[in-house]
């Protein structure tokens, strides 16, 4: 009866460690990547892998050269659109948080038009300074 109760407990702390165990963040489909200096990778994702103009939300995760998100400290991210014959320059900012996971962070940005923007990304911490640069399309 004591080896059941051990036995029926032991399998109750299994089934709550893996309930309880490490949080993971969903960080949706990858809509583009680029290497960010040190050695790392950022990718910008969303829900649908598509970056929409207005206010959108998205994740952008730095990961290391084997693929684990790693801890960048201070992010931040411009949607760039250069001028255009009389339209100005164009520069979004985008917001952060952190997330339960090091190294994936949450954005949010209203990003005035649909088209070609670049993606300016700059950090600032644990792994150094480095910046990252690609285009991306809103829709």
């Amino acid at each position: 009866m004591i080896k059941f109760a051990i036995a029926l407990s032991l399998i109750g702390l299994a089934i709550l460690s893996m309930a309880c165990g490490s949080k993971t963040t969903e960080t949706g489909k990858a809509i583009k990547s680029a290497q960010a200096g040190n050695n790392l990778t950022v990718a910008l994702a969303t829900a649908d892998g598509v970056l929409k103009h207005g206010n959108t939300e998205f994740t952008l995760t730095f990961t290391d050269s084997s693929g684990t998100p790693v801890d960048v400290g201070a992010v931040a991210l411009t949607f760039h659109m250069p001028q255009m014959g009389m339209m100005q320059a164009m520069n979004d900012p985008a917001t952060f948080t952190t997330t339960d996971t090091p190294g994936v962070y949450r954005g949010k940005a209203n990003i005035q038009m649909a088209g070609e923007w670049q993606a300016q990304i700059t950090y600032d911490g644990p792994k150094g300074r480095g910046q990252a640069s690609f285009p991306v399309m809103a829709q």
